[in-house]
This record gives structure tokens, C-alpha cells and sequence, in this order.
């Protein structure tokens, strides 16, 4: 059965459904834009994608991956470039970064949905990429999507976050030549790694690294283990 974000607290269901809203505005008017500028992996440096080799060898053949905010799917060609067996489900809030994925992934299973409330059922996947996608979850709220992490994921599946890594929140104002604002998180590696142990989630490597030239902040990444 698929949790809900906001049974009770109808006061904290409004915060988030406004900061989906604006997440999805951000996204929706930059996603062509984004799509040029970001087709591939190459902004990412080999410490990077060595955390999502690592998470790929973790899966084994055949995984069924969630990209949980995979926004125009570069992800998920890279996931299939170290594994052709792989199955991945691309989840995104904004519909004009899904419709940018779909031309990019036409035969892959792409859904609109937020990280709070997966529309997806129990155990449905081996492993879960949040490839930057919880840098709009500020830190005391984590555990909402981190429980949703471990609800859609089997025992003995793995989770990888990647964020920028510190404390506090962060403006971005006309990124991809777009004039929308969009605020973000800061996470801290330790505080993600014990709301992941809080979860259910056994951290196995814990990764930081200094800010590379073009980067305003360091840059975090956990794998973790469904018990």
C-alpha cells in the first residue's frame, strides 16, 4: 500500500504541496534549456560517477532502478551505458522535464510524482537514485522521503544520494537563462546518513568532496542498504 505524505498534518501538507509547486514551475520553464546544456554525465567529475558505478555493481543483473527525480532522463542513459540490464523508472514533479526525458527515452517508464508520496507500490525496485533530487527537501523532512525510499525498495536493495554537501539554504535566480528562482537545500553527510539509518537504511559509504572550479559547494553522496 502506498504511504501517504499528509494523512494528519494538514498544515505541513500545504508546505509541501507549495514547494512542489514551485519546484515544478523552476523546472517546467527551464527543462528545454536544461536539456541542452545538461544532455550527459560530463559535468560530473570520476569521483561522482565511480559513487554510481559502485551503486550499479551493488544492484547485481537485471535491477529494477527508480531515478527518483530524474528530470530529463541523463541519468538513466548512464545507468543503461553500465548496465544494459538494467530496468529504470524515471519519477519527476515536472511534467516539461518528463516531456523533454520521453524524446530522449522513449521506451522508458517515465511518471510524474513527488519524492514524499512514491506512486509506486511496496518493493517494487532493487535500488533508488536520488542523483541531486533531495536538494528541495530541507533537512528536517527528509525522513518523509527517506521512508519512502525504503518502502518502495526490497531487502538487501540500495539507495545513492547525491547533493551539494553543508548546511543551510541556497537561491538559485535565472539559472539556464531563465528568470525563476528557485530555492535549495545544503545537506550535511552525517545528518543524511543517520536519517537514512533512521529509515531503514544501512549507510555503506559515505562520500565528500571538495567544491571542483565552476562549483559554489562541495558536493555529498551516501549508498545505503535496505536491511
Amino acid at each position: 500500500m502506498r504511504a501517504k505524505a499528509c494523512d494528519i498534518d494538514w498544515g505541513r501538507c500545504y508546505r509541501v504541496a507549495v514547494a512542489d509547486e514551485a519546484t515544478k514551475v523552476f523546472y517546467d520553464a527551464v527543462a528545454a534549456r536544461y536539456a541542452q546544456l545538461l544532455p550527459d554525465t560530463a559535468v560530473e567529475s570520476a569521483v561522482d560517477l565511480a559513487m554510481v558505478a559502485q551503486f550499479v555493481d551493488e544492484l547485481g543483473e537485471g535491477a529494477e532502478v527508480l531515478d527518483a527525480g530524474c528530470g530529463t532522463g541523463r541519468m538513466i542513459a548512464h545507468l543503461h551505458s553500465l548496465s544494459s540490464a538494467l530496468s529504470v523508472t524515471g519519477l519527476d514533479v515536472s511534467p516539461q522535464m518528463l516531456r523533454e526525458a520521453r524524446v530522449a527515452h522513449p521506451q522508458s517508464r517515465l511518471v510524474e510524482g513527488a519524492l514524499e508520496a512514491l506512486p509506486f507500490a511496496d518493493v517494487e525496485f532493487g535500488g533508488v537514485l536520488a542523483w541531486y533530487s533531495i536538494i528541495h527537501t530541507p533537512p528536517h523532512e527528509l525522513h518523509r522521503v527517506l521512508g519512502e525510499f525504503h518502502r518502495v525498495l526490497r531487502p538487501g536493495g540500495v539507495a545513492l544520494l547525491a547533493y551539494q554537501a553543508g548546511t543551510g539554504e541556497r537561491s538559485t535566480s535565472g539559472a539556464y537563462g531563465v528568470d525563476v528562482e528557485l530555492h535549495a537545500f545544503l545537506h550535511h553527510s552525517p545528518y543524511v546518513a543517520a536519517a537514512l539509518e533512521a529509515a531503514g537504511l544501512h549507510p555503506i559509504a559515505v562520500l565528500d568532496r571538495d567544491a571542483r572550479r565552476g562549483e559554489r559547494h562541495g558536493q555529498g553522496f551516501v549508498l545505503a542498504r535496505r536491511a
